[in-house]
């Protein structure tokens, strides 16, 4: 089992930056891929940055150039530092851990997930 606790959202102006943090429990944590993917109201969940457990990295088209992920394995802790926001990026952000070395865009190859930060950028 593995559990997940995310942090560091909060309300910002456009353009402003925002990290967002995601701890993991579990001494397996450096093993596996991490997501994280995000929620508007009233929208589907939808892929935002994954990171494999060698610190490779995918984004969504959205957010490439503005977003980046990394890892911290000896602190079992993921990071999203978001760049440039902007209104459309208001949403719920989770992370969530696939029992892989591999990341994927898919949520449904995430088996882990936390309880969601909220981040709300101003216009």
């Amino acid at each position: 089992q593995v559990q997940l606790v995310e942090s560091g959202g909060g309300l910002v102006q456009a353009g402003a930056s925002l990290t967002i943090s995601c701890a993991a429990s579990g001494s397996t944590f450096g093993r596996y891929a991490v997501g994280w993917f995000r929620q508007a109201p009233g929208k589907e969940r939808e892929f935002v940055a994954a990171v494999s457990w060698n610190g490779r990295a995918s984004y969504a088209d959205s957010v490439e150039g503005r977003f980046t992920i990394s890892r911290d394995n000896a602190k079992n802790t993921v990071y999203l530092q978001m760049n440039s926001l902007k209104p459309e990026d208001t949403a719920v952000y989770y992370c969530a851990v696939r029992a892989s070395l591999i990341m994927s865009m898919s949520a449904s190859d995430y088996s882990y997930w936390g309880q969601g930060t909220q981040a709300t950028v101003s216009s």
